[in-house]
């Protein structure tokens, strides 16, 4: 799975295009639940909690500018042994492209950044 573009609609990930939020998962696409950042939360976590295998790092794309979530939130999936590395939407697929061509075992939660 590879992401090949973005914009205030969606995702082109894979030749597919995926409106709205996604998540990005070693071997499917799925809709995220979520408006924005600040609908992140452990329950809009818990899918990437119980994939199987599990993954290593999730990549979070919080729009068009890097926003702060909550420690607890953060803290939950670390407890969970997975790394969380919180960006910007244009760095979390490049990010999301680079750790999946290394062979990472790796899922993207993906909200589209806004029009500018």
């Amino acid at each position: 799975i590879f992401i090949e573009g973005y914009n205030s609609r969606g995702f082109t990930i894979s030749g597919d295009l995926v409106v709205g939020p996604c998540a990005v998962l070693p071997r499917a696409i799925l809709q995220w639940n979520v408006g924005s950042y600040r609908d992140i939360s452990r329950e809009s976590l818990s899918l990437f909690r119980l994939l199987e295998p599990q993954i290593e790092i999730l990549v979070l794309g919080t729009g068009d500018r890097v926003e702060r979530l909550h420690p607890t939130t953060l803290k939950q999936m670390r407890e969970c042994g997975i790394a969380v590395e919180v960006q910007d939407t244009p760095n979390a697929c490049a990010t999301f492209n680079f750790l999946t061509s290394e062979k990472r075992v790796v899922a993207a939660a993906l909200i589209p950044p806004r029009p500018t």
